[in-house]
């Protein structure tokens, strides 16, 4: 199923807090931020810069967002976009939303997930 994915601007960043610290001001961004508490941890995935220096995190990601909206009931949207990226050795992050995906790739091999994508018949758009 080819798809339109869109790579976003700016660099984002992967940040893990303790399990029950109080979600922070400084996740707020209009472009995109998600936070995921477990029994084991907070993290936080949002623009770099909004990230303090002395939070522990992984800064140098790049964003896909699958355009959707998806179904529920649709199958293998996230493996296409995964499946040629694991072949390709692109080591990914990903997040699921009520409406899409996003899917984050570290900077140094963007170039390479824009190629594996489009060779998979999906239209990336770098905007």
């Amino acid at each position: 199923m080819p798809l339109v994915i869109q790579l976003l601007p700016g660099e984002f960043a992967i940040a893990r807090l303790p399990a029950d610290a109080a979600i922070p001001d400084w996740v707020k961004s209009p472009v995109f931020s998600a936070t995921t508490r477990t029994a084991d941890e907070l993290s936080i995935l949002c623009p770099a810069a909004l990230i303090p220096p002395d939070v522990k995190h992984e800064a140098g990601w790049r964003l896909f967002k699958l355009r959707g909206p998806f179904a529920f009931t649709e199958t293998g949207i996230l493996s296409s976009v995964l499946d040629p990226l694991a072949f390709s050795r692109i080591s990914i992050l990903a997040h699921s939303t009520f409406d899409t995906d996003y899917v984050l790739v570290k900077q140094a091999q963007v170039d390479d997930a824009v190629r594996t994508l489009r060779h998979a018949n999906h239209t990336v758009e770098r905007l």
